[in-house]
């Protein structure tokens, strides 16, 4: 009984410890792209996704190994050359690489003048919070009538 409370409680710490993430870093290429139809398709502010995106958004659209590294949709991102947070919202075709395309809304030249450079991203592995921990996963509530409370 004593093993198989222990072996419980180990799971449940792993989750959490899971939970908290560690901060990725990776040095990929970043070209630039624009809310126009010459750049994207017909729908040029919806992305790969779905997801309305409009000048003004930190959005980022990365490539498919990309997501296998733990860019989904959703995560956030530091740029380390660029200011503030960004969002993962957008796809790139499967022909890319380590790579992400940074959203400049409606403003081509500034998409043309920022080029094609090596950057450095960083993000959190963080795939869950405790209140989203799967059911095969309980929380355990150390017992606390035995006496043990301090170990």
């Amino acid at each position: 009984m004593k093993i198989n409370l222990l072996i419980v409680a180990l799971s449940a710490t792993v989750v959490l410890l899971d939970a908290m993430g560690a901060e990725q870093t990776m040095r990929v290429t970043a070209s630039a792209y624009n809310s126009t139809i010459a750049q994207t398709d017909r729908y040029p502010n919806i992305g790969a996704w779905g997801d309305l995106i409009v000048p003004g958004m930190q959005v980022v659209a990365v490539s498919p190994d990309l997501l296998d590294a733990g860019l989904t949709k959703g995560v956030e991102l530091q740029i380390d050359e660029l200011p503030g947070t960004w969002t993962v919202l957008d796809r790139m075709p499967s022909r890319y690489r380590q790579r992400i395309d940074i959203y400049m809304g409606t403003d081509v030249d500034a998409a043309i003048k920022w080029g094609v450079p090596k950057v450095t991203i960083r993000w959190s592995t963080a795939t869950s919070s405790p209140s989203s921990l799967p059911e095969s996963a309980p929380l355990v509530t150390p017992d606390t009538s035995n006496g043990l409370e301090n170990y």
